[in-house]
């Protein structure tokens, strides 16, 4: 994967006046005339630095060529920065008001497109039938931000690359390194390479969020490590190391699957990996050794340990 290439080497910002606001003041007095208020719930900050939303772009390289994804995109700001630089741009909303103010501003400009929906039930093949490659720049919500991220790698169309904000916890997960590694980190790096950007402080959103956020790109692989038909089964199993992450790898993924440990132990050692490590001691390519040199799996993982995991899978993948 070669480097960002210089801002200098990218097309200039092709500006436009949608009519937005310029101050944090214009800001807030925009939420109050939309009668939004920023929700807890659904992760809701609003950034109004337009200087973070073209770096944002820049860091995606994004060009005139480029058909770009955005989730989650409130009041427009990085929406007004994507449609200087790109040549298409999906936004995909699921606050009603937001959405009615978004084609309001930018609804009648050649190369948008609105999508009211939920991020998490929208495939890429609703959005880009066709197989047209496209590129996610977004400022997610922080309480989907892991599900949407696992939800675009998840399919089989996956864009070529994704900028995005997101706090600079999720972030550090995403890019952890063996040792820190959690499910959302095996999950993330199997798909794609990854890499923090910069920090954003949280003084440049409206309310300002209680955490520092964190621009993350992640470029995904053109080929990947296993075949599309044993990426299931291969989440089941990282899934299952994880399941336990404070005891044995071996013991996890015999609980997991209702397995003999003394079986799973063969099947660790045939990978090369020790079955007394614990799971976030294993690099992404350590999962794929185990992956491969596992037996046909079970069926279904062991009704003691799946009413126990509903519980905790989501803290886990987070």
């Amino acid at each position: 994967m070669s480097d960002i290439v210089d801002p200098d080497d990218l097309p200039e910002l092709v500006t436009h006046d949608y009519g937005l606001p310029r101050t944090r003041a214009g800001w807030r007095t925009l939420l109050e005339d939309l009668d939004v208020r920023p929700s807890k719930g659904l992760g809701q900050n609003f950034l109004f630095e337009r200087g973070v939303v073209d770096r944002m772009a820049r860091g995606a390289e994004v060009s005139p060529n480029d058909h770009v994804l955005e989730i989650g995109p409130g009041l427009g700001i990085l929406t007004e920065t994507l449609m200087g630089y790109a040549g298409n741009v999906t936004v995909v909303e699921y606050d009603h008001r937001l959405a009615g103010h978004l084609r309001a501003t930018f609804g009648d400009h050649d190369g948008f497109r609105l999508v009211e929906a939920d991020a998490l039930s929208v495939s890429s093949d609703d959005l880009f039938p066709g197989g047209s490659p496209f590129v996610v720049v977004a400022n997610l919500p922080y309480n989907i931000a892991s599900g949407v991220i696992r939800h675009i790698l998840d399919q089989p169309r996956r864009p070529q690359r994704l900028v995005l904000m997101v706090q600079r916890e999720v972030a550090e997960r995403i890019v952890a390194s063996p040792g820190e590694l959690s499910v959302l980190g095996v999950a993330t790096q199997f798909y794609a390479e990854a890499r923090i950007l910069f920090d954003v402080s949280p003084t440049v959103f409206v309310p300002p969020p209680t955490v520092t956020s964190s621009v993350l790109r992640l470029d995904v692989r053109p080929t990947l490590p296993l075949a599309e038909a044993e990426i299931t089964d291969f989440m089941r199993i990282v899934r299952a190391g994880f399941n336990q992450k404070r005891k044995q790898v071996a013991n996890s993924i015999a609980a997991r699957f209702g397995l003999p440990k003394a079986e799973v132990e063969t099947w660790l050692r045939r990978a090369g990996v020790d079955p007394d490590r614990r799971a976030q001691t294993l690099a992404v390519d350590e999962w794929v050794a185990i992956r491969r040199a596992a037996p046909p799996l079970p069926v279904a993982d062991t009704s003691q340990t799946r009413r126990r995991d509903r519980a905790v899978v989501a803290a886990v993948e987070d």
